[in-house]
């Protein structure tokens, strides 16, 4: 299994759609960095956010999933409260390749903020805009900034292709927009 450079990357998002919309270089000035990059691509987050809240006393059940857990904001940026959690998503749409597993780490400017983010894999053959899980784990509330850097993901190419795809097994989250919550 390789980790695939730039080249391939933007060959793949140009002549396959594999990220759309696609930064072909790396947007640093004055923003928190989006774009491609050596050896990933630096995802925007939307503008849309679900911030937890515990004003209804709710329990968060992955099996259970209410929406009384979270209140819903839009606008250019968010503020998650100390300690808390929310949900957001990445402004691009992903098509990930049967061969191809994508992983995801946090932005170092985030990191250095005691903000964490959380995306589980993209499997191959998933597509869809990436939910993304963004943690505040200072005792300070924390901006986060809509349309800039939120997150990087590596493309990691196989030898050879899966025998079973995400779209093979018609994945629950298959072809989401938006923030997709836990869904059964």
């Amino acid at each position: 299994m390789s980790i695939m450079p730039d080249h391939w990357i933007r060959q793949m998002a140009t002549g396959h759609g594999m990220i759309e919309p696609f930064v072909e270089t790396q947007k640093r000035d004055g923003v928190i960095s989006y774009g491609l990059s050596s050896y990933g691509y630096d995802a925007r987050v939307a503008d849309e956010f679900k911030i937890f809240t515990n004003v209804d006393s709710a329990v968060v059940d992955p099996k259970a999933f209410s929406p009384a857990s979270f209140v819903d904001r839009k606008g250019p940026v968010c503020i998650i409260p100390p300690n808390s959690f929310a949900l957001a998503h990445t402004v691009e749409y992903f098509r990930i390749p049967r061969n191809v597993l994508v992983i995801c780490l946090g932005k170092s400017t985030y990191a250095r903020c005691g903000i964490i983010v959380n995306v589980t894999p993209l499997e191959p053959e998933w597509e869809g805009q990436v939910t993304i899980e963004i943690s505040n784990t200072t005792p300070l509330p924390a901006r986060i900034y809509a349309g800039e850097g939120i997150c990087q993901f590596l493309f990691l190419r196989g030898d050879s292709d899966c025998e079973t795809s995400y779209a093979d097994k018609a994945g629950k989250y298959m072809g989401q927009r938006g923030v997709s919550l836990p869904r059964m």
